[in-house]
């Protein structure tokens, strides 16, 4: 029997992304970057593991805002440790790594969300395909790290939860989120690749975990003893634009040109 697609009311999907009751929720994952170049084999270039701390906030009938706080750290892909140098491979240029601290990441949950009922369990996709302005575009100080004008990347979610608990009055989140995500988009600015051809393939897949001493072990060491921010969700969505890998390049720079580590250490709200 074919999976059916219905229309779930957003209540649905706050159950799943995060809980209806405000409380913040952590959602980790691991996975692996490869490099997609014309005409030369797949690149197995790093691992990444990484977690999102989540709050949804009621405002209103059947709408949500929704704020998120990311961290991705890219790992030696044969020792699983963090990496603070890489050598690129095109060019032999030893660059700093420029982890992904995304904060904020919101939205605005309301409406109706499609999902695959299947049973015993209910799946939510979400194909998203970027197309903006660079942000590093236009800047001539730039052009070696991201100098096209156009951002375009797509980004591919599965999350699975169990059917019973998205119609379960009684229970503010689902009992168990497993994540799939996969990324196809351009070199991140710090590798310093400018116009080469070629995408970056990120792909990943995490579940759920019940608080901050189950995320691993890595992340919970980084959060406590350098970016303790990320330990918690804004309790309001923030009033500024949401965080990117280029925008947090573009603010950092300065940093990454002196090498420092990253991410930068952040205990407060700017």
């Amino acid at each position: 029997m074919v999976a059916q697609i219905q229309e779930l009311d957003a209540k649905e999907w706050v159950k799943t992304r995060n809980s209806l009751d405000g409380k913040k929720t952590f959602l980790p994952w691991t996975g692996s970057v490869y490099a997609f170049v014309p005409g030369e084999p797949k690149r197995h270039l790093f691992k990444i593991v990484g977690m999102s701390v989540s709050r949804c906030i009621a405002k209103g009938e059947n709408s949500w805002d929704f704020t998120s706080r990311e961290l991705t750290y890219y790992l030696n892909p044969k020792t699983d440790e963090i990496l603070h140098k890489w050598e690129n491979p095109w060019t032999e240029e030893v660059l700093p790594v420029v982890h992904i601290a995304n904060n904020p990441v919101q939205g605005r949950f309301q409406g109706l969300f499609p999902a695959k009922v299947d049973g015993d369990i209910t799946t939510f996709v979400f194909d998203l395909f970027s197309n903006y302005p660079n942000p590093l575009a236009g800047d001539d100080k730039f052009l070696d790290y991201s100098p096209n004008p156009i951002y375009q990347a797509a980004e591919l979610f599965k999350l699975t939860v169990p059917t019973e608990d998205l119609f379960n009055t009684e229970i503010a989140s689902v009992s168990k989120v497993i994540l799939s995500w996969d990324r196809i988009g351009p070199w991140v600015p710090w590798m310093k690749m400018g116009n080469k051809p070629g995408h970056l393939i990120y792909s990943a897949n995490g579940q759920r975990v019940n608080s901050f001493e189950e995320l691993p072990q890595l992340l919970q060491d980084e959060i406590n003893t350098r970016v303790p921010l990320y330990k918690d969700a804004a309790k309001e969505k923030l009033d500024r634009e949401a965080m990117t890998s280029w925008t947090y390049f573009k603010k950092h720079f300065e940093d990454y040109l002196a090498g420092k580590r990253f991410p930068i250490p952040a205990e407060s709200e700017d």
